[in-house]
Formats: C-alpha cells, structure tokens, sequence
C-alpha cells in the first residue's frame, strides 16, 4: 500500500461531520448519548480484556523462562556429581594402582 494511499483513506473532518449527521438523524439526538456510552462501556472492557490477555502472555513467558533457569541448575548440579564420582573413581584407580 503506497503512503499517499493511506492518507487518503483516513477520515477527515468533513467526513466526520457527515458520519455525526448521518447518526443523528438515524438515531435522534436522545439515543446518542446512550449510543455514546455504550461505545465508551465496550472500548474500556475491550481495553481491560487486551491489558489481561498481554498480563497472562507475559506471566507465560517469565514462568517458562524461571523454568529454564531451573533446568539449567539441575543439568549444572547433575554434572558437578558425575564429575565428582568420576573424579573419586579415577583416584581410587590410582591408589590402587600404587599399592
């Protein structure tokens, strides 16, 4: 989509006004403010169903990243026992080896 394209597809003031015409005239000047309301009632839920969606992703993700952080100190303190039992295995050969 090219640049000047988009310019011209956002809405103007005069289009603005033509929409806030329209409306008024299919909805009289007592069912606006209710309409009004309304859309300001659903904006605000939608805004708090967003914000606890990205909570719930982001509370994903520093739990999966705790795990791995898990993880990796259990592989760490796996190795440092084989190492140790290796390490005592091998001086046991040599003890024996020297008597």
């Amino acid at each position: 989509m090219n640049f000047s394209n988009i310019i011209f597809a956002l809405p103007t003031g005069v289009t603005i006004l033509v929409v806030l015409v329209v409306l008024l005239l299919l909805f009289g000047g007592k069912k606006l403010p209710e309409l009004a309301r309304g859309l300001g009632k659903a904006r605000r839920e939608f805004k708090k169903a967003s914000e606890e969606i990205e909570d719930e992703v982001k509370s994903a993700i520093e739990d999966e990243e705790r795990a791995d952080v898990r993880r990796r100190l259990i592989e760490e303190e796996e190795r440092a026992k084989i190492r140790a039992r290796i390490e005592a295995e091998e001086r046991a050969k040599i003890t024996n080896n020297e008597q």
